[in-house]
């Protein structure tokens, strides 16, 4: 942290934080996290629904799932920033009504480009939301201990939140269509603004400068220009205008990094990744966001077209990973009491590890008990990497730049949500096109287009076509896991290798 950081504290004329009523505070801060965790995933399985009503390309929907994640991941650095300098509270609820007016945006639309903008703009209200719930969760909960278990709380409902969303979906899309997955937004965001604006205290940094709007304006830049290149190179383009923005955002990335360095009170203090905790914990957040994120979709595809269950069923069938995250995001502070951040860390990504090994090793065509322990798996393992991520990434930093933290945390989070999609359902599309060559364009483009080529022909041909799909869906997920083993080994091992021995998150720095 830059020497001579500003002391935080409540707006000036307020009254000092008050001891009674955090938890209330905290169910606040959770019911807006839970709507935005939700968007993340609420859509997997409002897919097959949205395609037959609205016919989108298969690149847009990609995009209609993850330029979400994309956009609002881009934006976090700016928008923890900006709720530092001005106002964590002031910024939560007007990124909370922004959510809810771009929610009757996206449930009305009629046509792929209204809905991907409507998604920009949930992702946009949803980057103001986000990081002041962790920085403020900082400042309301003055006790490390109580602290840590409020962050366990938050990581649950994050989790859960993501894992949760394709079972909601499922119900609604199911009674009402695909648009009753933004709809069941505008009722809770009403609530919750009137809540938070009665309950929540304000909190900024005292004598802080504006934001450096250059800096704000590379890192959105940087950000959205590497998950851009990535997502287009990982889906086997190599088109020279994919490349240049993958370089062009590693190159901008880089140029933010040096300006921070210069600045006297930066957008985003780089040098606390010089602390190896601290960095270990951002790669434990976007590796677990990464796997939940991919597996969750691609299941929820799975479900549906493989093996023929409603939007419901296959919502309710990945239940398990819900409650996984909930039982490990409870489980994560007491267990880093007793053993330590390295080994929940650890531990977490581990249950990430297993999960993909037990998905890659089952026998094709892939049947759901192999899938519940994958998504039990996965769960379980993601609750504890993302508790203990948070945790550590709080604790290394002054209350003052709590937004900065959460910031860090929450741009991992979403982008890894939105690149888990964007490379693993990418290389996925990759490999089941290469399954289905030889078969119609349409086929060979995605299994709902497969879907809609097989109706189209009808009798045995249409239903060989479906089976020749499903068997290329099932080994293209089986090439996903074993890719997926192989990336969450390697940062598994990179992650214990950073933590020092011994490393306890909850003190305050």
């Amino acid at each position: 942290m830059p020497h001579g950081a500003p002391h935080e504290g409540p707006v000036a004329g307020e009254p000092p934080m008050p001891k009674s009523g955090r938890w209330a505070m905290l169910a606040v801060l959770c019911a807006s996290l839970l709507l935005v965790a939700m968007d993340a995933t609420i859509l997997n399985v409002a897919l097959p629904s949205l395609i037959d009503d609205m016919r989108p390309s298969a690149l847009a929907q990609l995009w209609i799932i993850d330029i979400y994640g994309l956009v609002l991941g881009g934006l976090l650095v700016a928008t923890g920033a900006i709720g530092d300098r001005y106002g964590r509270k002031r910024l939560f609820v007007i990124g909370f009504v922004l959510f809810g007016v771009a929610s009757v945006v996206a449930a009305t639309a009629t046509t792929s480009g209204q809905l991907i903008a409507g998604r920009v703009l949930l992702g946009i209200g949803g980057a103001m939301v986000m990081p002041s719930t962790l920085s403020l969760i900082r400042n309301i909960f003055e006790d490390p201990r109580e602290r840590t278990l409020a962050i366990g709380i938050w990581a649950a409902v994050a989790g859960a939140g993501a894992a949760v969303g394709p079972l909601i979906g499922g119900a609604l899309v199911g009674a009402y269509g695909w648009s009753a997955a933004f709809w069941v937004n505008v009722p809770v965001v009403v609530i919750t603004v009137i809540a938070a604006v009665r309950l929540l205290p304000e909190f900024k940094a005292a004598g802080s400068g504006p934001p450096d709007w250059p800096s704000a304006v590379l890192s959105v830049l940087g950000v959205v220009s590497l998950a851009w290149g990535v997502k287009h190179v990982a889906k086997g383009s190599l088109a020279v205008g994919d490349i240049l923005v993958l370089l062009l955002g590693i190159a901008v990335l880089a140029l933010f990094a040096r300006r921070q360095l210069g600045l006297a009170d930066p957008l985003l203090d780089v040098r606390l990744f010089a602390n190896r905790a601290f960095t270990a914990a951002a790669l434990a957040t976007l590796m677990a966001m990464l796997a939940i994120g991919a597996a969750l979709f691609l299941i929820s595809l799975w479900l549906q077209y493989v093996h023929g269950y409603s939007p419901f069923a296959a919502g309710l069938r990945t239940l398990p990973a819900a409650l996984a995250t909930l039982a490990g995001s409870l489980l994560a502070p007491r267990l880093m009491e007793r053993v330590g951040v390295r080994a929940v860390m650890a531990l977490g990504l581990t249950g990430l590890f297993v999960g993909f090994l037990v998905l890659a090793l089952s026998p094709e065509p892939t049947t759901y008990p192999y899938v519940a322990v994958v998504l039990v798996a996965i769960g379980l393992g993601d609750g504890l990497a993302i508790t203990a991520s948070a945790a550590t990434l709080v604790s290394a930093v002054p209350a003052e730049r709590a937004g900065q933290a959460g910031a860090v945390s929450e741009t991992n989070y979403e982008l890894g949500v939105g690149l888990g999609v964007a490379m693993l359902g990418s290389l996925h599309g990759a490999v089941y096109a290469n399954r289905m060559a030889g078969e119609p364009a349409a086929a060979r483009d995605s299994i709902g287009g497969a879907y809609e080529k097989s109706r189209a022909l009808g009798g045995a041909e249409g239903e060989r076509l479906m089976e020749t799909a499903r068997g290329a869906f099932d080994s293209a997920l089986t090439t996903t896991a074993y890719v997926s083993v192989a990336i969450v080994a390697a940062v598994t091992l990179l992650v214990v290798r950073l933590v020092p021995r011994g490393f306890r998150a909850g003190s305050a720095h």
